[in-house]
């Protein structure tokens, strides 16, 4: 009896052994199957790849000469008056005391001296991101910290972008948008796409105001199902009526995007893209006439080179993909706005020594000018 038994045990654990078999090859086979659809497995070499240079109206640097070593994480608004003003942090290297949040105005074609728009307070600042919200306030939000780990967020306001209201923190456990400017629903309500850095965890969230940034929730997180670091720095645009997505940086070599069909409230889980990216920051706008705009670095690894791709169906295939920089060296953190009359006016890390600024007319591109 007892053999009997001990048979009759051995044959049920080798049934359930060979069950379990069964379902784990079944998830790595629908794991690799997911993985081919959305291009994880294409490219892993990082083979260059030779895109055609872009045509550009303007190519410039904001500032040759400034009071500070380094810089870095630019970004670009327009101004109700049809100006632009740009800002990035600066000082002597990123995470040091003195870092503050510098600016610059362009008034017809011409870009000011540096100036501090933020900061001097003894503590690091990082990551600036400029953006106009539906009453043609300005808004400059910003962390500051000793490290991202760190942070807490910040924000100031102006009507014109040359003065400026009194520095306020943001609510505790919130960063504001966190490299990339926000949007702002059909219903008014601005989402602004944020993230954390920290030793246990990189995700996304959104956070949302239903009032014109006097209040503010959380939505989220939204994140890469099993992995700790992941995603963070979300490049996001509405496209439908309550419908967002999200592209985002990676630790995994891969941008990442995410959706949701209810204004930024849920969102499903992140799932890889075709595109490489080496753990770098990007940023994207929804132009005019439904077409995205992609800045980011096509590599898994390195700061160059930097591109810039088009897509006609919301971030799911890229008909152009062209090349701003290529040279060795870094060129980074870029960020993109469409202005009124229709151009692409782009700012970006230029060997951590400079803020580049250029402009693309997006006709040339359609037509093939170049």
């Amino acid at each position: 009896m007892l053999k009997e038994q001990a048979r009759k045990g051995r044959s049920f654990f080798t049934h359930a052994s060979w069950f379990r078999s069964l379902a784990v090859g079944a998830g790595v086979l629908a794991l690799l199957l997911a993985a081919c659809r959305s291009g994880i497995l294409v490219n892993l070499a990082d083979r260059p790849v030779a895109f055609p240079r872009a045509p550009m109206v303007r190519s410039e640097f904001i500032f040759t000469q400034a009071p500070f070593q380094q810089c870095h994480a630019s970004t670009i608004v327009e101004l109700p008056d049809g100006s632009l003003l740009a800002a990035w942090f600066g000082g002597t290297h990123e995470g040091d005391l003195g870092v503050n949040i510098w600016g610059a105005r362009c008034v017809a074609g011409s870009w000011s001296s540096p100036e501090v728009l933020a900061g001097d307070s003894g503590t690091p600042c990082w990551n600036p991101v400029l953006f106009r919200d539906r009453h043609d306030r300005i808004w400059l939000f910003y962390k500051h910290g000793s490290s991202p780990k760190t942070w807490k967020g910040a924000y100031r306001t102006s009507a014109d972008g040359a003065t400026w209201s009194a520095a306020t923190d943001l609510p505790p456990g919130f960063l504001g948008p966190i490299k990339n400017k926000p949007v702002t629903l059909a219903n008014g309500n601005i989402v602004a796409g944020s993230s954390v850095e920290t030793t246990f965890s990189w995700m996304c969230w959104t956070e949302i105001s239903s009032d014109d940034g006097s209040t503010w929730r959380r939505e989220g997180p939204i994140s890469i199902p099993w992995h700790r670091r992941g995603i963070i720095q979300p490049a996001l645009w509405a496209y439908a009526h309550g419908r967002l997505k999200m592209l985002a940086r990676s630790t995994l070599g891969r941008i990442y995007e995410a959706t949701s069909d209810d204004g930024g409230q849920t969102w499903s889980d992140a799932r890889p893209t075709a595109l490489p990216n080496p753990n770098s920051g990007i940023d994207a706008v929804r132009m005019k006439d439904g077409t995205i705009a992609l800045v980011y670095n096509h590599t898994t690894t390195g700061r160059s080179p930097l591109n810039i791709g088009f897509s006609r169906d919301n971030a799911e295939t890229w008909w152009r993909t062209l090349t701003l920089e290529d040279e060795p060296g870094e060129y980074s953190y870029p960020a993109i706005i469409q202005t009124r009359d229709g151009l692409l006016h782009m700012t970006y890390t230029w060997q951590r020594r400079r803020i580049k600024h250029v402009v693309i007319d997006p006709r040339a591109v359609k037509n093939g000018e170049f």
